[in-house]
């Protein structure tokens, strides 16, 4: 890929000034002109100002076919997030502290991990590898191949791309004539395979199978300068999910897409040093404190060279849509995401629960370790029932689908979750889980805990009824891998084998959320998606401005 982006450094103006290169570049510059204004640090109210109230959503095609889910591990059917990003500048171990912040983020992304430096030859140098991110810098010269003063990380499970291929483990590092950039994606794009058809149509080579190849060639092939020019040119034809992180020889940037489907937040370390992540436990880990999200539709700018840090719309005018999962199971609990403590969420998540469907009779409220903990104890608090800790979950036993047998594979799932009998044991057990997705793994738990003489068995699901997959960067079932999908709510009962079954509604959820319901994507309980997939037109040119 002849890849060609700039790195040149922006004007010192509040303005972009365009280059006078060719009448198209001109055309193009000057549209970067009229909608890019520099605003050192705006407020984030000040942003979303900028920012049209919410549109209709739309349903999904029945013709689209979303991410397939992967390889299978049976004792856990929870969707799985797809990336977590880290990214420091101004500090002179930025890649050690890229390592710990990724060790946090672990959760997002189990199957690769990389980071990207900028030294102070002015050179980006790259170390990635598949596996856990302890595996892949466990010889520490992994890291002192690292040095500088800014640093990129990222972690990753597949959604677009193959799973297991170290081609597609990020950040993509790229060179071109004004000089190097990483990029780093947590998100997915719904028109990739529509803008990698046009790409290849006008003779782009693809070396991966990830989306995030896709930005890259956009900036190569942008008209506009400089670099941050080219961000946004590239952002302007993106539909979907992008958290995104940039790195040059001198310059960080962080993007945010339009809807801000996924979190990306800002900190600051002691010495001045500005730190990115995906969620704040990151930032937590490495002293820095949290100051404000990147903004839906923000690119912000940090240059290493003096530290400033400048802030520009990118794209105005779309209606919030957070992804209403990062509270119910992917962020961890101790962190802050969209502006709302996490374990804060889900307590008020179980509490609704226990209000609107009881347990009457019931003993105890056990959770599903780990992510039921929190929504387990608000439906303890609400109900009055006695919480305990009934199911123990053995963190060291690898994936139970890799068992060359059913029989092991159960064995292996006792493995993982193991019930406590003294706290189970002839008792009317609610059990409350965050969301059921396949139901494979609610069945085998109430088992486990028959199996451990519980004489009942109600499960109680902090979420509602998944009944479609998600397009914006989580790895999902497809429709007909849903159990919800394919069953009524007697239907599931019946299936995982409980004595009762209950899900948090819809609306109940709506009303935690109060008037900023209409600020989250819930399509995979709604079906209502927010930006449609586009679909690949052969052979199809860009058009010209």
């Amino acid at each position: 890929m002849g890849m060609a982006a700039a790195a040149a450094a922006p004007s010192t103006s509040r303005l972009l000034h365009p280059h006078h290169t060719t009448s198209a570049s001109k055309r193009h510059n000057q549209h970067q002109q009229q909608r890019l204004r520099y605003a050192p640090n705006p407020s984030p109210l000040a942003l979303r100002r900028r920012l049209s109230p919410p549109a209709g959503a739309a349903l999904l095609p029945d013709r689209v076919t979303p991410f397939s889910y992967g390889a299978d591990d049976e004792s856990d059917d929870h969707p799985r997030e797809e990336c977590g990003l880290v990214g420091v500048v101004g500090h002179p171990d930025a890649s050690s502290l890229c390592y710990l912040g990724l060790q946090k983020l672990q959760h997002r992304g189990e199957e690769g991990a990389g980071i990207v430096a900028a030294g102070g030859d002015g050179k980006l140098k790259s170390v990635t590898g598949l596996g856990l991110v302890a595996d892949v810098f466990g010889d520490p010269s992994r890291l002192a191949s690292l040095p500088g003063p800014a640093a990129i990380g990222h972690v990753r499970y597949s959604t677009a791309g193959a799973a297991a291929s170290l081609r597609n483990v990020q950040p993509f590092l790229a060179g071109y004539r004004f000089g190097q950039v990483a990029v780093a994606h947590n998100g997915n794009l719904v028109n990739y395979q529509a803008l990698r058809s046009k790409l290849e149509a006008r003779g782009s080579i693809f070396n991966t199978t990830s989306d995030t190849e896709v930005i890259l060639h956009l900036i190569s092939t942008s008209l506009s300068r400089p670099l941050l020019a080219r961000i946004c040119d590239a952002c302007e034809r993106l539909a979907g999910a992008y958290s995104l992180l940039f790195l040059t020889a001198d310059k960080l940037f962080a993007v945010r897409d339009p809807h801000g489907f996924r979190p990306l937040v800002l900190g600051r370390l002691p010495n001045g040093a500005v730190a990115f992540a995906s969620e704040t436990c990151a930032l937590d880990l490495i002293d820095a404190a949290y100051e404000r999200e990147v903004e839906p539709g923000e690119v912000v700018m940090v240059d290493r060279r003096d530290m400033s840090v400048s802030s520009a719309c990118l794209v105005p005018r779309l209606p919030r849509r957070a992804c209403v999962f990062e509270h119910i199971y992917f962020s961890l609990p101790n962190s802050v995401v969209f502006s709302h403590d996490v374990h804060e969420r889900r307590t008020a998540f179980g509490r609704a629960l226990a209000e609107e469907s009881p347990a009457p009779g019931a003993d105890v409220v056990i959770p599903v370790p780990d992510s039921g903990f929190y929504a387990a104890l608000g439906f303890s608090r609400e109900s009055g029932l006695e919480f305990q800790q009934g199911l123990i979950r053995w963190h060291y036993s690898g994936r139970s689908f890799i068992q060359p047998t059913q029989a092991i594979r159960d064995l292996a799932v006792k493995l993982k979750l193991a019930p406590v009998r003294g706290v189970i044991r002839g008792k009317s057990v609610v059990v409350v889980d965050d969301s059921l997705v396949r139901g494979t793994t609610s069945s085998k738990i109430v088992r486990l805990l028959r199996d451990a003489g519980a004489r009942e068995v109600h499960m109680r699901i902090a979420s509602p009824p998944v009944v479609g997959s998600c397009l914006y960067g989580i790895d999902t079932p497809s429709d007909g891998e849903l159990i919800s999908n394919r069953m009524d709510l007697e239907g599931v009962r019946r299936e995982i084998g409980s004595d009762s079954l209950a899900f948090l509604s819809l609306d109940k959820l709506h009303g935690i959320y109060g008037e900023e319901a209409g600020d989250y994507c819930d399509a995979c309980f709604s079906r209502k998606y927010p930006v449609l997939p586009t679909l690949p037109e052969p052979a199809a040119e860009f058009d010209e401005e």
